[in-house]
């Protein structure tokens, strides 16, 4: 049996278990640093794999390792499992029915990233003792990548720093070798203070914090002119400062997300932001106060590893999905716009087809601009850490990333079809590195050409924590 055969079928004897596992993350949907029982549900499933585990990673409470093997390279293998908050929602239901309103939801996945980032971890590990073969598999339990940039404090706390490859994936909807695009990203908060007065009795006392802030999002939206086409820039005012339209307020806050393709660009345009919350400021004498609150490189690439993970999944061919599984992506696709469906296409520069809900085919490489592109923290990653990552078809086509249709389409036969397939191209990737020293050899150098002249600068400063909240009382269960 050729060597990648024997680890897929490692693959389907354990997936049930594993698909066990992703309906129960689904089913206590945490978000940012609050993964509690996900993360415990994590825990058990590798203790029973028998993986060494160790807690509190990087000193991150929702966060966990688990190893297997001995010497050799070590390769590891990223897992998310934190929800949205927000789109709590009915399994398996074409049509919006929360199970608890402003609950959380899996509106992107990540029960089945983690399940199945785990699953292929435990067939590798399997593979490489009944093999008898040196070498040393991880499943890095990674919380709080939804705004959170859990990966991008570990890469500060050096958790990858003795990593030879890192290997990942996401639910999609279509199969194929991620194109390693994103934004790097700056998350931050503006805070104004100023003076408080009654509005109309004394106005002229009053310095209005809020007017310091509407002052900032009118200049940062004139900026836009002026600014990458590449790059975005996002806010939310998290702190009006009051009801009382009689009073001058006098704090607010404002919340950004900076977005641009480079780390030098992102930096760039983050001064510019402060310089206009800066000038927001001295317009109202107020006083500003920024606070990072967390931040993403963006992906870098590496071509043998693509090329590998492109190989495998050619070799293995799409997920394989029945007459059954169709018919309910029909009804879910009956609720999207045209729109929604001929975008998803438009990507990955495919051509459309007629009553083909599920992805049939597996995407060519570098197929896409990376004209549609977000953040993830696994760009962090890959700086440190040569890096690739996969698309697995979990979902019908045109499902519209954080919606009720994704979370509703999370524990279905099509979703468990789609996290096996993906689990099996990265078991399929690492064993054929551990195998081949000169392919990680050449990962290396692949990358080091990739850094030189261009070091890696972490978005988020050697000073800024975690946001973890205290120990969580039960709160977000949906």
């Amino acid at each position: 049996m050729r060597n990648a055969d024997a680890v897929w079928a490692i693959v389907d004897q354990k997936s049930p278990a594993f698909f066990e596992l992703s309906d129960r993350v689904w089913d206590t949907p945490e978000t940012n640093y609050e993964e509690h029982r996900s993360v415990a549900e994590h825990l058990l499933q590798l203790e029973a794999e028998g993986f060494r585990v160790e807690r509190n990673i990087a000193g991150i409470p929702t966060a966990v390792m688990g190893e297997a093997g001995e010497g050799g390279p070590v390769i590891a293998i990223l897992g998310e499992y934190d929800a949205l908050p927000g789109l709590s929602q009915e399994a398996g239901v074409a049509e919006e029915r929360p199970l608890i309103s402003g609950g959380n939801g899996h509106g992107c996945g990540h029960n089945l990233l983690g399940s199945g980032s785990m699953l292929a971890a435990a067939a590798v590990k399997d593979y490489l003792a009944v093999n008898g073969l040196e070498g040393r598999v991880r499943y890095y339990g990674c919380p709080a990548e939804e705004g959170g940039s859990s990966k991008g404090f570990m890469v500060r706390a050096g958790v990858f720093d003795d990593v030879d490859i890192a290997i990942s994936w996401h639910p999609a909807a279509f199969s194929g070798v991620n194109n390693p695009i994103s934004l790097a990203c700056s998350e931050m908060n503006f805070h104004f203070s100023g003076r408080a007065s009654h509005a109309a009795a004394t106005p002229h006392l009053g310095r209005s914090a809020l007017d310091a802030v509407e002052l900032m999002n009118v200049g940062v939206n004139y900026m836009r002119e002026h600014m990458p086409t590449t790059a975005r820039v996002h806010y939310a005012i998290t702190d009006a400062g009051g009801s009382a339209p009689n009073v001058v307020q006098a704090r607010a806050t404002v919340r950004y997300l900076v977005r641009a393709r480079s780390l030098p660009e992102l930096l760039a345009l983050v001064a510019r932001v402060r310089k206009i919350a800066e000038g927001a400021a001295l317009m109202t004498e107020t006083v500003m106060r920024q606070e990072i609150v967390s931040g993403e490189a963006n992906l870098m690439g590496n071509a043998p590893l693509e090329e590998c993970m492109h190989g495998q999944l050619e070799r293995l061919g799409p997920a394989v999905f029945d007459d059954s599984d169709k018919a309910i992506a029909r009804k879910f696709q009956a609720t999207f716009l045209p729109e929604d469906i001929s975008s998803s296409y438009a990507r990955f520069h495919l051509k459309p087809k007629k009553d083909e809900p599920l992805c049939d085919l597996i995407v060519p490489l570098y197929a896409g601009d990376g004209s549609m592109v977000g953040s993830t923290d696994v760009g962090s990653v890959s700086w440190v850490v040569p890096t690739v990552q996969m698309r697995g078809a979990t979902y019908a086509i045109g499902t519209p990333g954080h919606s009720w249709q994704l979370v509703a389409q999370g524990k279905l036969p099509a979703a468990h079809k789609g996290m096996a397939h993906a689990a099996k191209v990265i078991a399929g990737t690492a064993i054929e590195l551990i195998l081949n020293p000169t392919l990680i050899a050449a990962a290396k150098a692949d990358q080091r050409a990739r850094l030189d002249g261009n070091p890696f600068v972490n978005p988020i400063p050697d000073d800024v924590m975690p946001p973890i909240p205290p120990a969580s009382s039960g709160s977000g269960k949906a």
